[in-house]
């Protein structure tokens, strides 16, 4: 049975090199902090370049300003950081932020409100970083977070036109459950449901 909702939902984007280098790469040392409120300026900051750098390209410059001046105007940034249900990590290298994550709890979810679940509402990672492993490392914070807590299991929604992030949430454990509709600025777009069941 195929159900369609409407929320605010952020749309997730997997950091994987879509050119594999068969040669050996240096690894970098990431670090993953958690965001504070002195972060917010950096906060709205990678959230308008990395989503813009992932999604600019496919969809209308209208509907992307109208999304990004509402998802990430100051008051909203200082709202999600303030949560108590939400958390929010920056990964860094080097002391450079290059990634970030967004995970929600309990009734700060965007839709399930399951109070055993974690939902990952953004993972992404700054565009010349790709391949270094940092969405990677922000995956298994999410999944850590979800483990500590002894949540039954973890959940996100992923653009139907990336089959790259699907397959990577497929690899990782996730399976198809649902669809919602993502609202991009007024352009409604279709999003897969997936999730992964904690042992």
């Amino acid at each position: 049975m195929r159900k369609i909702y409407v929320f605010n939902s952020e749309r997730l984007k997997v950091s994987c090199n879509p050119h594999k280098n068969s040669g050996r790469r240096k690894m970098e040392n990431i670090q993953i902090k958690e965001v504070t409120f002195k972060d917010i300026d950096q906060l709205q900051q990678i959230g308008k370049q990395t989503f813009t750098d992932t999604f600019g390209s496919q969809n209308s410059p209208a509907f992307m300003e109208e999304y990004l001046k509402k998802s990430f105007s100051r008051d909203k940034v200082s709202e999600e950081i303030s949560d108590k249900n939400s958390e929010i990590y920056f990964a860094e290298i080097d002391k450079n932020i290059v990634g970030y994550l967004k995970v929600n709890f309990d009734q700060s979810q965007t839709e399930l409100k399951d109070r055993n679940a974690l939902e990952i509402e953004r993972l992404y990672v700054i565009k010349k970083y790709l391949g270094k492993k940092i969405g990677q490392a922000l995956y298994d914070k999410a999944i850590n977070i979800a483990r500590h807590k002894n949540l039954q299991y973890v959940w996100l929604g992923v653009w139907e036109e990336n089959p790259r992030a699907i397959r990577f949430y497929e690899k990782n454990g996730f399976e198809k459950f649902d669809k919602h509709i993502f609202d991009l600025g007024g352009d409604k777009q279709t999003d897969i449901l997936m999730k992964k069941v904690l042992n």
